[in-house]
This record gives C-alpha cells, structure tokens and sequence, in this order.
C-alpha cells in the first residue's frame, strides 16, 4: 500500500542537522484524510528538526504538528472538529546489516526507530504524528449512548404464549 504522504530524506542529506517544514496540498490531505477515516484535513503543517546524537550512530527527530482536523462522532455521525498542536521527538537508529536467516522480536518499546536503506521518510512520521494526536474513540461534548430496552422474554416459546393469550379471552 501507497503511504497517504511521503517525504524521503538521505541520511548524508542530514550532515550536521536538517530543519523541513511540511505543508501538503490540499490533493495530499484529501488523500491523508482518507487513509485516517477523517471527514476533513484542512491544515497540516509539520515542523521537524534533526540532528546526530553526539557520541552514538543515532539521530533525534523533534518536531512539531498542527493541523485541523475534522472527525466523525462515533455516536451521532456528526462532524467533530478537532484541532491538534503537538511536539514530539524520536530517537533514530541505522539499521545494522544481518547475514542471518532468523529474526529477532524484541518487545523493547524504547529503543529508536531503525532506518532502512539509509533513508528516512519524513511524511509517514508526520501522519503517524498526527494520527497519535487524534481521539481513537472521538465523541461530541454532551452525546451519549442510550442503550435500548431490550424485551422482557426472547425465547421463541414467548411469542407463541403471546399468540395463545390473544385467542383464549377466558
């Protein structure tokens, strides 16, 4: 699948740090808004700094988004707007070539992100960004869930009693 944004950067592109401010077109964010189940994106900006990380083979991606965003209640289907202003940071690793045939799994959440191919696609951070800062489970101020009288009896048995209630009136 087609990442809704993409903006690829070298790692020789960084040298001794690189400052980017995305801005998609208005094409890009209908295709971003798509992907997230959005009603709407008008704005998306991004602002992302990197740098090497002194003494280490990593690099630090901080940035920040801003973006306005529109959603869908998931209890009246109405629109939701929801404006976002996040910063963030990541830790970057280059990925170590392996000449084995096995694959590791760690569950280590706090490792950096590893980088493949020598390449680091800003677009992607930006929409994963921007998807951590939206609702999950977004609902309007003031909706609630009414849950709906369930019947008394379910039993197929009780629409047959129901039947023989009408027709005996003694």
């Amino acid at each position: 699948m087609t990442p809704p944004f993409s903006d690829v950067v070298r790692i020789n592109q960084i040298g001794a740090g690189l400052s980017r401010r995305l801005e998609p077109d208005a094409e890009t964010r209908q295709r971003i808004a798509r992907s997230l189940d959005l009603q709407g994106l008008e704005d998306f900006v991004v602002d992302l700094d990197i740098k090497p990380t002194p003494s280490s083979s990593e690099w630090t991606m901080k940035g920040r988004v801003v973006a306005h965003a529109v959603q869908t209640c998931g209890l009246t289907l109405e629109p939701l707007p929801v404006d976002v202003d996040r910063r963030f940071s990541i830790q970057l690793a280059e990925a170590a070539a392996e000449e084995t045939d096995e694959i590791e799994i760690t569950l280590d959440e706090d490792g950096a992100d590893l980088i493949e191919d020598g390449k680091i696609d800003l677009g992607q951070y930006a929409v994963e960004q921007l998807v951590l800062s939206l609702d999950p489970f977004p609902r309007k101020p003031g909706a609630a869930f009414v849950q709906p009288e369930e019947p008394t009896e379910i039993s197929p048995f009780a629409a047959l009693k129901a039947l023989k209630d009408r027709e005996d009136p003694a």
